[in-house]
């Protein structure tokens, strides 16, 4: 399980993690409270988080978001 604290562009943060189709894991989103959404990964964890953060800050939308991916 990752949460990622992201306080604009949530549904395009969601829409991309479940659209990612590389590496060892997928994400699949499990629900959001506030600026909190926790999505359920297959693979490892930590990998995921790392990659979660790549993708997002790789989109135009998201090189200027302050956000954070917590790992648990």
């Amino acid at each position: 399980m990752i949460t990622i604290n992201l306080a604009q562009n949530q549904a395009d943060a969601i829409a991309l993690l479940e659209a990612y189709q590389g590496g060892d894991f997928s994400y699949k989103f499990e629900g959001k409270q506030g600026i909190r959404m926790k999505f359920s990964v297959t693979g490892d964890p930590e990998q995921a988080g790392k990659k979660a953060k790549d993708l997002i800050k790789s989109q135009q939308w998201g090189t200027n978001l302050y956000f954070n991916v917590m790992i648990g």
